[in-house]
Protein backbone atom coordinates (compact mmCIF):
# COMPACT_ATOMS: atom_id res chain seq x y z
CA UNK A 1 0.00 0.00 0.00
CA UNK A 2 1.37 3.62 -0.96
CA UNK A 3 1.20 5.98 1.89
CA UNK A 4 1.72 9.56 1.06
CA UNK A 5 5.20 11.12 2.60
CA UNK A 6 4.27 14.23 4.95
CA UNK A 7 7.14 16.85 4.52
CA UNK A 8 9.08 17.43 7.74
CA UNK A 9 11.21 20.24 8.82
CA UNK A 10 14.79 19.88 8.30
CA UNK A 11 15.62 21.68 11.70
CA UNK A 12 12.95 22.03 13.81
CA UNK A 13 13.89 25.05 15.67
CA UNK A 14 10.84 27.56 15.82
CA UNK A 15 12.79 30.45 14.49
CA UNK A 16 12.05 32.33 11.43
CA UNK A 17 14.58 33.83 9.00
CA UNK A 18 13.60 36.67 7.57
CA UNK A 19 13.57 37.73 3.78
CA UNK A 20 16.66 39.94 3.25
CA UNK A 21 15.65 43.51 1.85
CA UNK A 22 18.34 45.99 0.49
CA UNK A 23 17.42 49.56 3.01
CA UNK A 24 17.60 51.14 -0.62
CA UNK A 25 14.39 48.98 -2.91
CA UNK A 26 12.19 51.83 -1.61
CA UNK A 27 9.31 52.26 -3.38
CA UNK A 28 9.25 55.67 -4.91
CA UNK A 29 6.24 58.00 -4.69
CA UNK A 30 5.15 59.79 -7.76
CA UNK A 31 2.19 61.69 -8.98
CA UNK A 32 0.05 60.13 -11.34
CA UNK A 33 -0.37 61.22 -14.94
CA UNK A 34 -3.73 63.69 -14.97
CA UNK A 35 -6.98 61.76 -16.23
CA UNK A 36 -7.61 63.06 -19.76
CA UNK A 37 -10.75 65.64 -19.70
CA UNK A 38 -13.27 63.44 -21.91
CA UNK A 39 -15.00 66.58 -24.92
CA UNK A 40 -18.71 67.28 -24.91
CA UNK A 41 -20.42 65.05 -27.53
CA UNK A 42 -21.07 67.14 -30.81
CA UNK A 43 -23.86 64.71 -31.31
CA UNK A 44 -27.69 66.27 -30.94
CA UNK A 45 -29.74 64.82 -28.10
CA UNK A 46 -32.79 62.83 -28.73
CA UNK A 47 -35.83 65.13 -28.30
CA UNK A 48 -38.90 62.58 -27.21
CA UNK A 49 -42.24 64.22 -28.24
CA UNK A 50 -45.69 62.77 -28.24
CA UNK A 51 -46.20 61.93 -31.35
CA UNK A 52 -42.56 59.85 -31.01
CA UNK A 53 -43.54 58.38 -27.71
CA UNK A 54 -46.73 57.08 -29.58
CA UNK A 55 -45.36 55.68 -31.73
CA UNK A 56 -42.35 53.90 -29.95
CA UNK A 57 -45.23 52.57 -27.75
CA UNK A 58 -47.29 51.18 -31.46
CA UNK A 59 -44.21 49.43 -32.30
CA UNK A 60 -43.31 47.94 -29.02
CA UNK A 61 -46.91 46.54 -28.57
CA UNK A 62 -47.00 45.24 -32.35
CA UNK A 63 -43.84 43.90 -31.46
CA UNK A 64 -45.21 41.58 -28.53
CA UNK A 65 -48.37 41.12 -30.27
CA UNK A 66 -46.54 39.06 -33.57
CA UNK A 67 -44.29 37.03 -31.19
CA UNK A 68 -47.08 35.69 -28.99
CA UNK A 69 -49.14 34.89 -31.80
CA UNK A 70 -45.87 33.05 -33.36
CA UNK A 71 -45.80 31.22 -29.82
CA UNK A 72 -48.74 30.51 -29.51
CA UNK A 73 -49.21 28.75 -33.06
CA UNK A 74 -46.15 26.77 -32.66
CA UNK A 75 -47.38 25.75 -28.91
CA UNK A 76 -50.82 24.74 -30.89
CA UNK A 77 -48.93 22.88 -33.91
CA UNK A 78 -47.23 20.56 -31.24
CA UNK A 79 -50.49 20.07 -29.06
CA UNK A 80 -52.06 18.90 -32.29
CA UNK A 81 -49.02 16.71 -33.47
CA UNK A 82 -49.00 15.21 -30.28
CA UNK A 83 -53.16 14.10 -29.82
CA UNK A 84 -52.87 13.03 -33.76
CA UNK A 85 -49.68 11.11 -32.55
CA UNK A 86 -52.15 9.71 -29.56
CA UNK A 87 -54.93 8.93 -31.47
CA UNK A 88 -52.69 6.84 -34.25
CA UNK A 89 -51.89 5.18 -31.24
CA UNK A 90 -55.03 4.28 -29.88
CA UNK A 91 -56.21 3.18 -33.34
CA UNK A 92 -52.98 0.87 -34.00
CA UNK A 93 -53.46 -0.99 -30.94
CA UNK A 94 -57.34 -1.85 -31.46
CA UNK A 95 -56.22 -3.20 -34.87
CA UNK A 96 -53.79 -4.78 -32.92
CA UNK A 97 -56.27 -6.79 -30.16
CA UNK A 98 -59.47 -6.86 -32.88
CA UNK A 99 -56.85 -8.85 -35.12
CA UNK A 100 -55.61 -11.25 -31.88
CA UNK A 101 -59.40 -11.83 -31.23
CA UNK A 102 -59.77 -12.92 -34.61
CA UNK A 103 -57.56 -15.71 -35.05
Amino acid sequence: MLRPKVPTNPTPTGSITPLAVPPTAQLSRTQPPPAPMLQPSTRPTIQLTSGTTLALVGGGTAVVLVVGAVLVSMLLAVALTGVSLAVCAVVLRSLLASERTHR
